[in-house]
């Protein structure tokens, strides 16, 4: 699943967590929103492979030049509306940014989204996470005014949905 000579999307591996679990954190500590109801503090988050064993959810990871530099996938949170998952875990590093990374994982998920039978995809983020926004609003999610499903995540403040 190569998108460019340099970046290699791939699913995750169980040997990735410790690495993921490190990115995640140290993306959301430069951005000052290492804080609890966040993926943070989620216990989840350092073991992302089981996580995504579930049914109907997929994680992907990004390599640049044989370093991990990004992830995200799909995640069918409970209490979401049928037919809908939630688009999670969208980290990237600084070295992987401006490369188009992150749209390729979304892409990624959105067709496996897809090849699920989903028809929306719902995300949660924090006003802190500017570029993302705007990011998310370029890849035709668009802004709601309330959340949908039990994600845990009562730091997220920002909800979004995007039909596929």
């Amino acid at each position: 699943m190569t998108n460019s000579p340099t970046v290699f999307i791939r699913p995750i591996e169980k040997k990735d967590n410790e690495v993921i679990a490190a990115l995640i954190r140290s993306v959301l500590k430069e951005h000052g929103v290492d804080k609890p109801g966040t993926v943070f503090t989620d216990p989840t988050t350092d073991q992302l492979f089981e996580l995504f064993q579930t049914e109907q959810s997929a994680y992907f990871v990004a390599e640049l030049n044989n370093v991990i530099v990004g992830a995200c996938g799909i995640y069918p949170t409970k209490g979401l509306p049928e037919n809908c998952v939630e688009l999670v875990k969208l980290y990237v590093s600084k070295e992987g940014r401006n490369k188009g990374v992150a749209t390729e994982l979304m892409k990624m998920s959105f067709e496996k989204a897809k090849n699920f039978g989903f028809t929306s995809v719902y995300l949660e983020t924090m006003p802190e996470l500017t570029n993302a926004i705007h990011l998310y609003e370029r890849v035709g999610f668009e802004l709601l005014n309330h959340s949908l499903g039990n994600s845990g995540h009562f730091a997220c403040t920002i909800w979004m949905l995007k039909n596929l």
